[in-house]
């Protein structure tokens, strides 16, 4: 082992202990740093620090997510007056000792300035309940002593810093609204010490509950009325675009709490967790649709209204956030987050646990929970360094934000479509018999970095299973965007020789089973109100039938007709409709399987084995159709590209004349 690489071993194994700890620091949040010496790339030995880069996480982080700096070049600053972000950004990523590396934290100088070789800097709840209230520094003297030193907010920069710097004599650093610093040389001594203090506060806190029993719980909200509720508020807010709702009851007592307004109007327990779920969330007390309407709107406009009244300190380049909440707390039902994907409305939620657990903590133990000021918290939520980490995530893809139902999804041409709309980012709910298949879908969306889907096993000719397909959508993911009605099977024999029995499998699966969905779609998508699209998956045997294939062609071709009255329907919602024509697709199909390959053969005179390259030669292109080509066409009639289309018929067959549309 290289001793000079003894110390950052030591970090990152501290860290990524606090990081498994979520009551001390979530999501990129707290920073520790080590000291020690290395020899650079021309032999000589530099004294350095390791401090964790700036948006990465200590649960799991490793090495290169702590980058060393040249100690000697950061000390030398603290001598300077003051200093604007933009010159200390600059000056601290000069003393990279690799330019590439990670950016440094924000609060680099200020493990710089303190003379110990290990500093841990968490943002723990216990520490942000000793502080967050008027009494905040009386408080913490009790709980803490005199060893720890009191510092009311300042925003991370460099006059925090040379404060920080300048209370290296006491044993720590409280920091009100952000946290808690200290140091020790010896790194396992550093984590306990940041432990012991941790767990102080929390005992001082538990001591001091004025209302230590849980309060008066509401009704649960029933089902359906939740359902309206999601479908509602999504709709709302996803007029700036859409996102994903998640329910979590963890905040159950925090929503049922009788002072509910006052724990949201104590905003972030700590500045950091505003970056990710805004200076406050939204209290939705009263659940009727105008009133969630009203709830929202009040909302943004008074985001709006902070955002003006502090416009002369909006950094250049920067314009205001999308206004909208991030979090609601309902009663009797916990929190409704929002993001891109539902790990996305997780975080948020992992984050407003801890943040409105904090201030309800605060109300039932020392008083009312006191927020930064209104100035501070803009310093704050626009300070460039704090964006920087917003900057580090990837661009939204086409589909973020967005629900979509796929049925017949485990194989064929609906898998095909279930990943592709998954690499655009797309949330899916995915149906089928084939419980198997439906789980190797569902792992290769995740295995390449997808949304987690959610699969649902069931016969969609089945009216129940339909109802429960919307339902999940709706509890999973707030609500739909997008319906893609895949499911079907090929059924053979002339006029003369079919059974009632498979005319009907013919028509139920094929046709009823995607009237039904038609119907519980729309309904959910007009109570949600922002539109949709339907995209029915048909095929070129709605136009151009083939004999000894009339149960199929039938079905089809109602399918189509279904798709044109769901789009005169549906436009003045908003809701397209429309649909495309598949022909002879058959890579990862099981509709060839149970002998309609070769009946289909024997149908037009050739061997099994010949099938794919005739329907290949008989279409004008001379191609062969491939579920990446039907999912292409999909995925354009569910998006924004299409946004003018509805009742059409986009045919995916090669070019067959037979079948054209018009």
């Amino acid at each position: 082992m290289n001793d000079h690489l003894t110390p950052l071993r030591q970090l990152v194994d501290r860290s990524n202990r606090i990081g498994d700890d979520a009551s001390l620091v979530v999501y990129g949040g707290g920073n520790t740093s080590a000291k020690g010496r290395v020899v650079d790339h021309l032999g000589r030995e530099q004294q350095v620090m390791w401090v964790k880069g700036s948006g990465a996480d200590m649960r799991g982080s490793i090495e290169t997510d702590y980058p060393a700096l040249r100690l000697a070049e950061l000390t030398a600053l603290r001598d300077r007056g003051e200093m604007t972000d933009e010159e200390m950004t600059d000056l601290v990523t000069r003393a990279l000792m690799d330019p590439g590396a990670r950016r440094p934290s924000i609060e680099t100088l200020l493990h710089a300035f303190l003379p110990f070789t290990h500093i841990d800097h968490v943002h723990a709840d216990a520490i942000c309940a000793l502080t967050n209230h008027a009494e905040g520094a009386r408080v913490t003297r009790e709980a803490l002593g005199d060893g720890f030193a009191y510092v009311d907010w300042i925003r991370p920069g460099f006059e925090l810093s040379k404060i920080v710097g300048d209370l290296a004599h006491y044993e720590g650093v409280v920091l009100a609204h952000h946290g808690l610093v200290t140091w020790a040389e010896d790194s396992n001594e550093c984590f306990q010490r940041t432990i012991d203090v941790v767990e102080a506060a929390r005992a001082f806190v538990a001591e001091h509950s004025i209302n230590p029993g849980p309060p008066p719980r509401h009704d649960d909200m029933p089902v359906e009325e939740l359902e309206t509720l999601l479908l509602h508020l999504r709709g709302v807010l996803s007029h700036s675009g859409h996102r994903v709702l998640r329910v979590d009851d963890r905040l159950r007592e925090v929503a049922d709490h009788p002072q509910l307004d006052t724990i949201v109007a104590g905003g972030v327990s700590s500045a950091d967790h505003m970056l990710r779920i805004k200076p406050l969330s939204v209290a939705l007390s009263d659940t009727g649709p105008e009133k969630v309407s009203r709830a929202v709107e009040e909302y943004t406009s008074a985001y709006e209204s902070y955002v003006q009244r502090n416009a002369d300190s909006m950094p250049e380049g920067y314009s205001g956030h999308d206004p909208m909440p991030r979090v609601a707390l309902v009663p009797g039902v916990g929190a409704i987050t929002t993001g891109q994907n539902a790990s996305d409305a997780k975080v948020a939620a992992d984050i407003a646990v801890h943040t409105h657990g904090v201030a309800r903590t605060v109300l039932d133990s020392f008083g009312e929970p006191e927020p930064l000021s209104d100035v501070e918290t803009f310093r704050f939520d626009y300070l460039p360094m704090e964006l920087y980490k917003l900057s580090l995530k990837p661009a939204p893809a086409e589909f973020a934000g967005r629900v979509a139902i796929v049925t017949g999804a485990a194989a064929g041409i609906g898998r095909g479509i279930a990943l592709s709309l998954a690499r655009s980012g797309c949330s899916l709910v995915l149906a089928d018999l084939d419980a198997s298949g439906l789980d190797e879908v569902a792992s290769t969306i995740i295995d390449a970095g997808g949304p987690e889907p959610v699969t649902l096993t069931g016969d969609q000719s089945d009216s129940s299973v339909v109802r429960s397909t919307v339902a999940t959508a709706i509890r999973h993911f707030g609500g739909l965007d997008g319906v893609v009605m895949n499911a079907g099977i090929g059924v053979t024999g002339s006029l003369a020789e079919l059974t009632d029995e498979k005319w009907r499998a013919a028509l139920d699966i094929n046709l009823t089973s995607a009237f039904a969905l038609t119907r519980e779609s729309m309904r959910a998508l007009q109570v949600q109100g922002i539109g949709g699209s339907l995209v029915f998956v048909a095929s070129k045997n709605s136009f151009s039938p083939g004999a000894n294939f009339g149960a199929y062609s039938v079905s089809k071709a109602g399918m189509v007709q279904l798709m044109r009255i769901a789009a005169l329907e549906g436009g003045k919602s908003g809701i397209r409709s429309n649909a495309v024509n598949p022909d002879a697709v058959f890579d990862n199909s099981r509709l060839w399987d149970s002998g309609l390959r070769e009946e289909r053969a024997a149908a037009h005179g050739i061997a099994p084995d010949q099938l794919e390259d005739f329907y290949a030669s008989r279409n004008i292109l001379k191609r062969r159709v491939t579920t990446a080509d039907v999912a292409a066409s999909v995925e354009f009639l569910l998006s924004d590209r299409s946004s003018r289309t509805t009742g059409s018929v986009m045919t995916v067959d090669g070019g067959v004349a037979g079948a054209f549309p018009r």
